[in-house]
């Protein structure tokens, strides 16, 4: 069975803010200029191939850190 696909929605705004921001970071590091349409390419590219990666480890880590947390409760169990 093939596991379903999740996709990362971002609103208008967000996606502005983000492509804004590669565009910054291109100018600083690079000295590069880079309009809308390539922060926009970029963005698009992030979200398809990088951005899966760090949304899966997110997922894993509070995964962890519930099950660390339950593992905890027992230590909370009174015995006679």
């Amino acid at each position: 069975m093939k596991k379903e696909t999740t996709r990362i929605n971002l609103t208008k705004e967000q996606k502005e803010e983000m492509a804004s921001a590669i565009q910054r970071y291109f100018l600083k590091e690079r000295d590069e200029e880079i309009g809308n349409l390539a922060s926009s390419l970029m963005l698009d590219f992030i979200i398809k191939e990088l951005a899966p990666e760090f949304y899966n480890q997110g997922v894993y880590d509070a995964y962890k850190l519930m099950n660390d947390r339950t593992e905890d409760l027992l230590s909370l169990q009174i015995y006679h």
